[in-house]
């Protein structure tokens, strides 16, 4: 069943006793991750979330670990979606895909032992089609468990004691969901905690995220945490989670792409406290600007304000004129002219 449309004010429902969220040795406090999410979770947006609070767990773009493997064999500089992940601050895990099983569980040592990440995930939930026809890899290997089951037990032997977690889907079509299933190879095969979206791939992100059917996986897990991810965009929504479905914790991913103070507002929530607002718009301004200058330090002022322009387009939810500032911020290529747009828009 899709989350209902709830007021942003709290309910008289009282909170459950929220019990601490534990992957194998990781105290995820509050219980809410931040998603990974290719071509946004990059160091840049971790910091900007660190810095307003909020996160129990982060997570990196989602690492290719074949494409890891060629850049050690070729002696090539690592992705840039490693980029701040052996200096920044833990708890962090970084997300990694393939369908070979040595092959991930080679990258995932790497990441447990030389870059000391606190958790290892596997996407086996990614959708698109270059992951999922191309790669055969991602959410494609919902079709097959007992390949799954092999790729996790490799990757904790490799791993070990940094735990392993899995990101699925309910499966890979409507009419064939494996979510229960699979929930019980990935357990059996020594994962630490399961995140489900609840969506199949062949819904991408349309439609609505069925909370029911990943709640109803729970009774299939027998140690591990199980963690929801889907349409979490406000802390009112993530209160009426915790309410009325049997999860662990829960992973909140788009909705804060735009918004990286909202992990702040659900651990307030979640405490009991008073929700803090929004940033004004001059603040939320200092906060873009501050995000712009993080992606430049690494890539250049030219690069920089290039990538910079899909990040400011999510910062343009809900604000006034938000059409005509994607319009223009989406054509900037130096400086001078994405400082133009942004003032021209935000107020000092």
């Amino acid at each position: 069943m899709p989350l209902p449309i709830v007021s942003e004010f709290l309910s008289e429902t009282p909170l459950p006793q929220l019990k601490p969220l534990w992957i194998g040795s990781v105290l995820v406090d509050p219980p809410v991750l931040q998603a990974p999410m290719a071509g946004f979770t990059n160091f840049a947006f971790r910091q900007i979330v660190r810095e307003f609070g909020g996160a129990g767990l982060q997570a990196t773009e989602m690492v290719n670990a074949r494409g890891f493997v060629w850049m050690d064999q070729h002696e090539a500089e690592h992705p840039d979606r490693l980029w701040g992940v052996q200096d920044e601050a833990r708890p962090l895990a970084v997300q990694i895909w393939d369908n070979d099983p040595e092959t991930l569980a080679q990258v995932g040592a790497r990441l447990a032992h030389e870059y000391r990440v606190s958790v290892v995930d596997i996407n086996f939930g990614c959708p698109v089609k270059q992951v999922t026809q191309k790669a055969h890899s991602g959410s494609y290997l919902l079709r097959f468990p007992d390949r799954m089951g092999r790729i996790i037990e490799r990757v904790v032997e490799a791993c070990r004691p940094t735990p392993v977690t899995a990101k699925i889907r309910l499966g890979c079509t409507r009419d064939r969901i494996v979510a229960n299933e699979v929930a019980q190879v990935v357990e059996s095969a020594g994962a630490s905690a399961l995140t489900v979206h609840g969506r199949t791939a062949q819904d991408y992100f349309a439609g609505q995220a069925d909370w029911d059917r990943i709640a109803a996986i729970k009774p299939f897990l027998k140690k591990i945490p199980l963690i929801g991810n889907g349409d979490l965009d406000s802390p009112a929504r993530v209160l009426d989670v915790f309410r009325r479905y049997d999860v662990d914790g829960v992973m909140i991913a788009r909705a804060s792409l735009g918004r990286p103070w909202l992990f702040r507002q659900v651990q307030a929530a979640l405490a009991g406290k008073p929700i803090p607002p929004d940033p004004t718009l001059a603040e939320q301004r200092d906060c873009m600007l501050r995000h712009y200058e993080l992606v430049c330090a690494r890539f250049g002022e030219q690069k920089g304000t290039v990538l910079m322009r899909k990040f400011a387009c999510n910062y343009a939810v809900g604000m006034p004129g938000a059409r005509s500032f994607r319009a223009q911020v989406a054509q900037v290529a130096d400086r001078r002219h994405f400082l133009e747009v942004v003032a021209s828009h935000f107020p000092r």
